[in-house]
């Protein structure tokens, strides 16, 4: 079934204003959250607005991210296609499918098994097969798959958790809220020869990252 007019027209609208117009250049990241349904990653309720600038309930108390903070992240992660990528916090499942297109394999873990289940479900349907969900604690990564080109985790923590710096390769990029529950900013790491690269994004405000090595409850 085509895809009714009306959410095309609100993903360029929100491609044109929200995300081109704030400086998101990589064509690749552009063309992506142009692609991607993100009204089939909301409830019912919530799709006039699944387009907004802003971010959008999904349950559990967790979000689906605005529009313009998930392409900055996914820009951050420079993918050009052959790499794997973790995923911290899948949530509904819209950030994992823009991965997707931009990379060889999405590996990505969620704590509340009703929001795995639920963007799994979404994935297959629209046919992403190259992204593999698990529940469990991502603030241990996923070392049977390690190591990653890529990492960016979608909830803020105190800092960034050991284990994923392990799992980070040399040359990966790992993108992550860093603050407390009030005042976090979006912290960039390059890791090179064993080092980190840190960046800074600027301010952001993120649902918790609970964890072994995130906050607790």
């Amino acid at each position: 079934m085509p895809e009714p007019d009306i959410y095309r027209k609100a993903r360029e609208r929100m491609v044109q204003t929200q995300i081109a117009a704030r400086g998101i250049k990589d064509p690749r990241v552009l063309a992506a959250m142009l692609k991607v349904p993100r009204h089939l990653f909301v409830e019912e309720a919530l799709k006039d607005q699944a387009y907004g600038d802003y971010p959008l309930p999904i349950g559990e108390g967790q979000t689906i991210s605005q529009p313009y903070i998930v392409a900055l992240m996914t820009e951050a992660l420079e993918l050009k296609g052959p790499e794997k990528v973790l995923e911290v916090g899948t949530g509904s499942g819209y950030q994992a499918a823009i991965l997707a297109e931009l990379a060889r394999w999405v590996y990505s873990i969620e704590r509340y098994p009703s929001l795995a289940h639920r963007a799994k479900r979404i994935l297959e349907k629209l046919g992403y097969n190259n992204v593999i969900i698990k529940v469990g604690d991502g603030t241990k990564g996923w070392p049977e798959a390690a190591p990653f080109d890529a990492i960016i985790v979608t909830a803020a923590g105190p800092k960034i958790p050991e284990p994923l710096i392990e799992q980070l390769k040399d040359g990966g990029r790992l993108v992550m809220p860093v603050g407390d529950e009030w005042s976090q900013y979006l912290i960039k790491v390059i890791k090179k020869d064993g080092q980190l690269i840190k960046e800074n994004l600027g301010a952001v405000r993120f649902v918790k990252l609970v964890g072994e090595y995130g906050f607790k409850e």
